[in-house]
Order: structure tokens, then C-alpha cells, then sequence
């Protein structure tokens, strides 16, 4: 997803982003139902490597370019990266997953997310998020300049 905010904008714009996406009621609930191994925190979250929201770890963190989130849960073992690039007056930010749905349950499962689609409308309004909360901070800096 393109913006015109820099890559340390859409960094900044990560830690609200997935904050007000994972630990939403629907999604602290999800992450009891699925037993994922990392349920939250009532810290606040800023991206750091350890730091955990429902159903996901900090794994790596590069700042302003890359933020890898990992999780495991009872039907899956999965990997969310958000991948930042600076391309001349505006940036991209974007979603790379991967994952592992081992057994038969686990297959049925990401036939359920994957197949349906869910996995895919989540992961755009997580970025459409990010995006938005960027450009909004881009503005502000612009208008204080």
C-alpha cells in the first residue's frame, strides 16, 4: 500500500495500528478460543522486540523497515512481516505471511481462513489502517514545518 508518508511515519503508525487491530474484544476472545500462545499484554505496546498483542510475538524489529510478528496457536504457526520501503516522495508498506497448518485440523482451519478470504480482508484493513494513521502524521508534520 502507497503513501505519502515516509517510512518513519508508517513506522510510527505501526504500534496503534496493530494495537487497535489485535487487542479489540472479538480478537482477545479469538486468541482464548484459538489457546495462541501469546494473548496480550496490558503494557503498551511499541514494537519491540518480546512485546506481545493477542496472537502474536514481536520477533524482529528493524526500525523504520521491517516489523516481523510470529505466533503459534493449537491449528497454526505463523509469521506476519510488514515490510517498509522509501520509493522517491512516497513509501510502500507491506504485508508478507507466512505459515505452517499442520495435521488435519490444521488443514481444515486454514481452509476456513485462508479459503474464505478472511485472512486477506484482514490483512488490507490492517494496512489501510496503518496507512491512514501515516498520512495523518505526514500532515501534521507538513502543517507544523
Amino acid at each position: 500500500m502507497a503513501t505519502s508518508a515516509s517510512a518513519e511515519e508508517i513506522w510510527a503508525a505501526l504500534p496503534e495500528a496493530l494495537r487497535e487491530a489485535c487487542e479489540r474484544p472479538w480478537a482477545r476472545r479469538y486468541a482464548r478460543f484459538l489457546e495462541c500462545r501469546d494473548q496480550g499484554s496490558e503494557r503498551e505496546f511499541d514494537a519491540a522486540v518480546d512485546e506481545t498483542l493477542a496472537g502474536f510475538r514481536v520477533a524482529s524489529a528493524d526500525p523504520p523497515r521491517r516489523l516481523s510478528l510470529e505466533g503459534r496457536h493449537r491449528f497454526s504457526r505463523y509469521q506476519l512481516t510488514f515490510e517498509i520501503e522509501p520509493q522517491g516522495s512516497f513509501s510502500r508498506v507491506r504485508a508478507v505471511t507466512q505459515a505452517e497448518f499442520p495435521g488435519l485440523r490444521g488443514g481444515l482451519y486454514r481452509a476456513a481462513v485462508v479459503g474464505s478470504g478472511g485472512h486477506r480482508i484482514i490483512t488490507r484493513r490492517i494496512l489501510k489502517s496503518i496507512a491512514r494513521r501515516a498520512e495523518r502524521i505526514h500532515s501534521r508534520r507538513k502543517e507544523g514545518e
